[in-house]
C-alpha cells in the first residue's frame, strides 16, 4: 500500500472512531439516561427546546434535510430521558399537527427546520417540507404556514425520486 493510500485510510478510520455519534441512533437512548450523557453519545442536538407538560427542555435530533427522520428527546426537570420518539409518522400527524392553533413556533419544536420551504400560487403563505419513511417508500410531509406564521393545513404525499439509469 502506498503512503498516500496508508495516509487515506487512517484518515478515514480516524473520523470513524473519532466521530461515532454522527451514527449514533437517537431511537436507542434509554428512559432515565442524564442528559450528559446523551450529549456524550449522539453529540450536540440540532436543536433545543423548552417542553411542556411537566418536562424540563426537548433535544432535537434532525436529519433534514437529506435525512428522513427527526427525533425529539424530551428530558424530565431532573435533567434526564423520560421519552424519546421519531415524529415524523404518519401515524402521528393527524394527532399532533392542528391546523389554525398552531404557530410556526409549533411546528419547529415538533419537527425542526424542513429540509425545504417552497410557495405555492393559491395560498399566501409558505409550504414547510420534510422528508420521511414510511416503510420503503419516500414521502412528504407539507405543512401550510400563512404570513401570520399559523398552521393552516397540512398534507402528504410521496416523494419525487429521479429514475436510475436501467443497467446496460
Amino acid at each position: 500500500m502506498n503512503a498516500w493510500r496508508a495516509g487515506l485510510l487512517g484518515v478515514a478510520l480516524t473520523l470513524l472512531l473519532g466521530g461515532c455519534a454522527i451514527f449514533a441512533n437517537p431511537g436507542g437512548v434509554a428512559p432515565g439516561t442524564p442528559v450528559a450523557d446523551v450529549v456524550r453519545q449522539l453529540g450536540s442536538p440540532s436543536a433545543r427546546y423548552p417542553a411542556s407538560a411537566g418536562m424540563a427542555e426537548r433535544l432535537q435530533y434532525s436529519y433534514q434535510p437529506a435525512g428522513q427522520r427527526v427525533y425529539n428527546i424530551d428530558l424530565d426537570t431532573q435533567g434526564r430521558v423520560a421519552r424519546v420518539e421519531q415524529v415524523l409518522s404518519e401515524a402521528l400527524f393527524g394527532q399532533r399537527i392542528q391546523p389554525n392553533a398552531w404557530t410556526r413556533a409549533d411546528v419547529l419544536r415538533e419537527y425542526g427546520p424542513p429540509a425545504r420551504t417552497m410557495g405555492v400560487h393559491n395560498f399566501q403563505g409558505d409550504v414547510w417540507v420534510w422528508r420521511y419513511l414510511d416503510g420503503p417508500t419516500w414521502r412528504l410531509l407539507f405543512i401550510d404556514i400563512d404570513r401570520a406564521g399559523v398552521v393552516r393545513g397540512w398534507s402528504n404525499g410521496d416523494e419525487d425520486l429521479p429514475d436510475l439509469p436501467e443497467p446496460r
